[in-house]
């Protein structure tokens, strides 16, 4: 077990060292890409917050507002 275990951390760290390598070279790439891709999502995210928002305070003024009196008119 443990010869097994070994040898599969040496075939990962022998085998990663170029994804390492590769990372640096290509990390400017896209950049904008991302930042266009986080911020669509982010705004549809807001966009979502504002009704429920709006939904929260009326519900919280119907819960704990004053009780409307009935205004009857006598014919």
């Amino acid at each position: 077990m443990k010869k097994s275990l070994r040898n599969a951390l040496i075939a990962l760290v022998t085998f990663s060292s170029s994804a390492f390598a590769a990372g640096s070279s290509a990390a400017g790439e896209g950049s904008l890409l991302l930042a266009l891709f986080i911020g669509f999502f982010a705004l549809i995210i807001v966009f979502q917050l504002v009704p429920a928002v709006i939904m929260l305070v009326g519900l919280f003024k119907g819960i704990f507002g004053r009780d409307e009196k009935k205004v009857e008119l006598h014919h």
